[in-house]
């Protein structure tokens, strides 16, 4: 059975994504584009267009041509939409890297990608040295200056930007790397029609005017930085405050310093606005609507987050495969169902499969979601197996995670179907024993894993990050009190911290790695 989004189908322009994204620019003039907290470095939208156009006319000046790629390895600076928008106004692809990868992780991306030029900033110019090295990388560029490296300024030629004529449909814009949390990374080929299509997609359903003010800490390198805040934020004309990392009281800061309207957030920092003493410290009245996605809310932890500081907490769902968004809470929805991601995006058409059978199933039964719809990438890069394996022949792309549609189509995730833990014939999903021991006021963070007990039965571990020191008997007596006996925990490994991406996700893979080094 195929479940076709609620929402009336919306027109997908036929072009490329530069263009697209700075449509409301002429007029804006002017209006501050995108301005760094703390250093009030910033840039308005005709800068940015006239950068934009600099950046494509010098990057063709060095030989730069349509279909190259640069990859980009830098935090969230004002700079960084220029740089992502001179590329893809050259016809390149853009690469995006993650600054705290190590040097042969850099090396790995830029091969695979075959990435002619590398952007980053002065303190990394020394790992990014040594990555290119291992590439065929041939210029590495700095935002500033450093030694060794190309200053990005000196690519900002006066010029018209070179006349590339790209078939939005066929033609790569990002190849963003999926996270890897189930095996190697890998090249996810988005198309300027994939990215324009989910501007349109999201912009139906979150309602993001020209007043708003939108923290910008999610990393621009993840797509859900990249799409959802910077060019989602730029495309409906808004002021993007920027920050290279995320803390929280400089987070504070800056929402009361530029009366930051909207939050895009990560579940730890639900918790964190949740239950931190530091947020009775500011005025975040100016905040009216926040968003979660990248992994699973807990119900409740949303409810008390939007509850201290005030905001509509709403959630959303998608993968990089999807450019990222195929489902979302509107703005226009005036109750928020708890643990929802919404319903599917206009455009966009869902099934849920047994995972086993391949069976399709019927609405409020947990199966593998698969999504077809125009935000649905190209596919893996160098990777027609992977491709095959996870866009079938009628487009739908099999997600990996699972959930349900109710029947009022809405959508709960309910884990990944690589990471449910099988005890004795039962499924356990460790994010919901993950938000039960959240809910422990001495927990600050956890993450459950099946590990194999002396009967070579898969049982759930917990490891937690503790406030003060507890006995781990009275974690699982907690747990225990609460759940079906088959989701108790059986193990709790105390730990320092718990390995997460960018973006919030918990890496199960380390945990898992760790404990099979631990039991070998």
């Amino acid at each position: 059975m195929i479940f076709k989004s609620p929402y009336p189908d919306v027109v997908i322009p036929d072009v490329p994504l530069t263009p697209f994204v700075f449509g409301k620019a002429d007029r804006l003039g002017d209006k501050v584009a995108i301005v760094e907290a703390g250093s009030g470095r910033s840039y308005t939208y005709r800068q940015i267009v006239d950068g934009v156009r600099s950046l494509a006319a010098g990057l063709h000046s060095r030989g730069f041509r349509k279909g190259d790629v640069l990859a980009i390895m830098s935090p969230n600076l004002p700079e960084y939409p220029i740089a992502f928008h001179g590329v893809a106004s050259a016809g390149g692809v853009n690469t995006t890297l993650n600054p705290t990868y190590t040097a042969d992780e850099i090396a790995f991306q830029l091969n695979d990608s075959r990435a002619r030029l590398l952007i980053t900033i002065p303190p990394l110019v020394g790992k990014a040295q040594e990555a290119a090295a291992k590439s065929k990388v041939e210029e590495i560029i700095v935002f500033g200056e450093a030694e060794g490296a190309v200053p990005f300024a000196s690519l900002l030629v006066d010029g018209d930007a070179p006349d590339v004529r790209i078939d939005p449909a066929e033609d790569l814009v990002a190849l963003p790397y999926s996270s890897g949390t189930t095996g190697f990374s890998k090249g996810v080929m988005l198309t300027h029609r994939n990215l324009v299509a989910n501007l349109v997609q999201i912009s139906a359903g979150l309602e993001v005017s020209e007043d708003e003010v939108i923290l910008a800490f999610l990393p621009f390198f993840h797509i859900y930085g990249m799409t959802v805040i910077m060019n989602l934020g730029l495309y409906n004309g808004a002021t993007l405050v920027s920050m290279q990392r995320f803390e929280l009281e400089p987070c504070l800061q800056a929402v009361q310093e530029h009366r930051v309207t909207r939050f895009f957030l990560v579940p730890p920092i639900v918790v964190l606005l949740a239950k931190h003493p530091a947020i009775d410290k500011y005025d975040l009245s100016s905040v009216k609507r926040a968003f979660s996605g990248a992994a699973p809310l807990d119900a409740d932890l949303a409810s008390a987050a939007s509850k201290r500081v005030g905001f509509r907490l709403s959630q959303g769902y998608g993968l990089t495969e999807t450019s990222p968004v195929s489902h979302i809470v509107p703005d226009s929805v005036a109750e928020v169902i708890p643990g929802s991601v919404g319903s599917a995006v206009a455009n966009t058409e869902c099934k849920i499969v047994d995972a086993a059978t391949e069976q399709e199933l019927d609405r409020n039964e947990d199966g593998e979601i698969w999504i077809r719809g125009p935000q649905v990438m190209k596919g893996y890069l160098n990777n027609p197996e992977a491709t095959r394996n996870s866009v079938d022949s009628d487009g739908f792309f099999h997600t990996g995670d699972i959930g349900h549609i109710d029947d009022d189509d809405q959508y709960f995730i309910v884990d990944r179907l690589k990471e449910l833990i099988k005890y004795k014939g039962f499924q356990v999903a460790p994010a919901e024993l993950e938000a039960l021991l959240l809910s422990h006021p001495n927990i600050a963070d956890a993450a459950v894993i099946g590990v194999l007990d002396e009967e070579g039965e898969e049982v759930p571990k917990a490891f937690v990050v503790l406030r003060e020191p507890q006995p781990p008997e009275e974690i699982m007596e907690f747990v225990a009190a609460r759940v079906a006996p088959h989701k108790k925990i059986r193990r709790v490994e105390v730990v320092e911290q718990i390995p997460k991406s960018a973006t919030g996700k918990i890496l199960r893979r380390i945990l898992r790695d760790r404990e099979k080094a631990a039991t070998h």
